[in-house]
């Protein structure tokens, strides 16, 4: 990551919760300087302000022309958050946003049509480096910029770029929604072994190792998601009688989840609105 402008510039947080802070540690962790952070935040963490005492900007006066701007704030705020940086825009300050469900209109509109904005949708395992990150930017945004974002974002993991913004409920509904249906997939799983009668603990144990432990093999092999699973599937086996209940056509996981996908993505479409 190329720190010598944002060493230079500036990199303002703009709202620091959970995702801010898995990305900050990340971009600290990369060699960026404590004096090039501004953090904004009405509620900073007890670690937020063990950074304050050795160097980093919290809820002071923000620099003139910052690099970055990163956008962390809860939806709900952002309408009375981001006025206050109309100063910023139509310049050279880009605005990355991780805010669900705002569109880049929004902050063309608050900011100003001609402020750089990419807006970026990651997802919680970033906590862990191991999220991914979708990022769409508007005509403002430079190639120099896109390739800043990814930049950054690659802090926490994998990025991947859009062809339209029109894509990101999609986005939202499957990497963004999606650890909760993994994590739910653990309690269900769980709760089946409990039905078979193993103990909850056990049965939790089991659960969440075997579905940490898939998600690793699938990270690293080189194989597709079915050839893996063919790999298991033993023809007129346990796995195969369990299969056959899973991709039933009309009761199935795959009708399970594309009702759950498109509820999602349905409801992005009406927060935007």
């Amino acid at each position: 990551m190329d720190l010598s402008d944002l060493g230079r510039r500036g990199l303002v947080l703009l709202g620091c919760g959970k995702m801010g802070s898995a990305m900050l540690e990340g971009w600290l962790g990369r060699g960026l300087a404590l004096s090039a952070v501004w953090v904004t935040d009405p509620q900073p963490s007890d670690w937020l302000r063990t950074l304050a005492v050795r160097g980093l900007h919290l809820n002071e006066d923000l620099p003139a022309e910052p690099a970055v701007v990163l956008v962390a704030v809860k939806p709900q705020m952002m309408a009375e958050a981001l006025p206050g940086l109309a100063a910023l825009g139509n310049g050279r300050t880009l605005f990355l946003t991780v805010a669900a469900g705002t569109p880049i209109a929004f902050y063309e509109r608050t900011l100003g049509a001609g402020t750089p904005v990419i807006r970026a949708m990651p997802n919680t395992p970033a906590a862990v480096g191991r999220g991914i990150t979708a990022i769409i930017g508007n005509g403002a945004a430079s190639e120099e910029q896109m390739a800043l974002a990814e930049d950054l974002l690659s802090a926490v993991g994998q990025v991947v770029r859009l062809e339209g913004e029109a894509q990101m409920d999609a986005v939202t509904a499957v990497s963004g929604s999606g650890p909760a249906y993994v994590f739910h997939l653990i309690e269900a799983l769980a709760a089946a072994g409990e039905a078979e009668g193993l103990s909850p603990e056990l049965a939790m144990t089991l659960a969440r190792a075997t579905v940490t432990g898939a998600g690793e093999l699938a990270h690293r092999s080189s194989e597709s998601a079915s050839q893996l699973r063919i790999n298991v599937t033993s023809p007129g086996g346990t796995t195969a009688a369990a299969l056959a209940v899973l991709m039933d056509p009309g009761t199935g996981l795959p009708a399970v989840l594309r009702r759950a996908v498109k509820a999602a993505a349905d409801r992005g479409r009406e927060l935007g609105r």
